[in-house]
């Protein structure tokens, strides 16, 4: 029996001349984070983008299993992958990629309102899951106003607030220093695993990958590397019995004091659902405020216009 939340076989991409992937199978399963490993050009990002819908394998097949059936994301035309990864898949990227013209709670906001939440209830939902990233009182600050580590709390928050069983992580600290990595990480999965979500990071950085529930590594387009094989990680009673994989977190090289993201939240309950939740206290909105009359041409200058009275 298949527990798996997403499965591929056979995956094969080509770019010219370049083979990405040369037939990669990999079973994810319910609530473990994977770590994907490799060398610059052994395809590694390839594998996530094509895991996520972002592109379209050349040969193979991806299965993603939700609560109304599988659905075959490598079969999906471009504006069905576009709604899937909208509504089904949340998305970290090593810059964050946030709208710098957009404040913190407007970045995350905009992720609800795309599917079509209203902006008060979108914008009171984005504020829960800033405050339990600990961006409380920053929800109005612009991107360039954040710290790497807060902008990528954004990020996360942006990924889990739609309620994304999946949320993919393409080299979440590579921009970041070890203290700030180590904070961000624990943050990433007390956000996703935490709350029984399933995580895929691409990452070069062995600590972040052995907090990770799971490692593969990839050459040449191919798994080289996967302790167990398709599927590995879930012991046999939890497939008889259809639990999701409780992840097995390894802890960081780090002195507690540099975790003080781990200290200060652990335990914290995340929104569940928050957009489907009434909005008891909306996100505070600015008054209107009226714009200044226009002044006389020439009134700040003292130069009367032709025609008129001094």
């Amino acid at each position: 029996m298949n527990t798996s939340i997403l499965s591929a076989r056979g995956l094969t991409k080509q770019y010219g001349p370049t083979v990405a992937l040369a037939g990669v199978d990999l079973d994810i399963l319910p609530g473990e984070s994977v770590a994907i490993m490799g060398a610059s050009g052994s395809g590694k990002t390839t594998l996530m983008h094509a895991l996520a819908g972002i592109v379209t394998p050349d040969t193979g097949s991806i299965a993603f299993s939700t609560p109304t059936g599988v659905v075959r994301v490598d079969q999906l035309d471009e504006r069905h992958r576009s709604q899937l990864r909208r509504e089904s898949f949340g998305f970290v990227f090593q810059q964050g990629l946030l709208i710098p013209e957009l404040t913190a709670v407007e970045n995350v906001a905009i992720a609800l309102m795309l599917g079509g939440t209203p902006r008060i209830a979108a914008e009171t939902s984005a504020a829960a899951w800033l405050a339990a990233l600990g961006l409380a009182g920053m929800e109005t600050r612009r991107i360039g106003e954040l710290s790497g580590g807060q902008a990528q709390r954004v990020a996360i928050a942006r990924a889990q607030v739609t309620g994304a069983p999946i949320v993919f992580a393409d080299e979440p600290t590579g921009a970041l220093d070890s203290r700030t990595s180590a904070d961000v990480m624990g943050a990433l999965l007390h956000a996703t695993t935490g709350q029984g979500r399933t995580l895929v990071l691409v990452t070069h950085d062995e600590t972040v990958a052995a907090r990770c529930s799971r490692t593969i590594r990839l050459a040449d387009g191919r798994i080289v590397g996967q302790p167990g094989g398709v599927g590995a990680p879930t012991p046999p009673q939890q497939v008889a019995t259809g639990q999701a994989p409780v992840p097995q977190q390894v802890q960081p090289p780090f002195p507690p004091q540099q975790l003080p993201y781990q200290q200060q939240h652990a335990g914290q309950p995340f929104p569940q659902q928050p957009y489907a939740q009434p909005a008891a206290q909306p996100y505070p909105q600015p008054a209107a405020q009226p714009y200044p009359p226009q002044a006389h041409p020439g009134q700040a200058t003292g130069v009367v216009p032709n025609g008129a009275r001094p």
